[in-house]
C-alpha cells in the first residue's frame, strides 16, 4: 500500500522529491502517513477533500483483497 500511495502522490505534486510515505501496522489495521511539501498540500487534498477521498478509495479497494483495513493520513 505504501508504494501505491507514493506513486499517486508523486504524480500530483510539484515537488515529488519531498514526498515521503511511512507505514505502521497494528493488527489488521495499516496506517499510511503521507508527508508532502507545504506548498503541495492543497494539490493532495483537493477542493473539499475530493482528491484525498479518491486516494483513500483507491487504497481501500486495493487492500480489500488482503482482508486488511488501511487508513491514509495526510500529514
Amino acid at each position: 500500500m505504501k508504494e501505491l500511495v507514493e506513486v499517486i502522490a508523486k504524480a500530483l505534486v510539484d515537488h515529488p522529491e519531498e514526498v515521503t510515505v511511512s507505514e505502521k501496522t497494528e493488527g489488521k489495521t495499516i496506517t499510511v502517513e503521507l508527508h508532502v511539501a507545504a506548498s503541495d498540500m492543497g494539490k493532495v487534498i483537493g477542493k473539499q477533500g475530493r482528491i484525498a477521498k479518491a486516494i483513500r478509495s483507491v487504497v481501500k479497494a486495493a487492500s480489500s483483497k488482503d482482508n486488511k483495513r488501511v487508513d491514509v493520513e495526510i500529514v
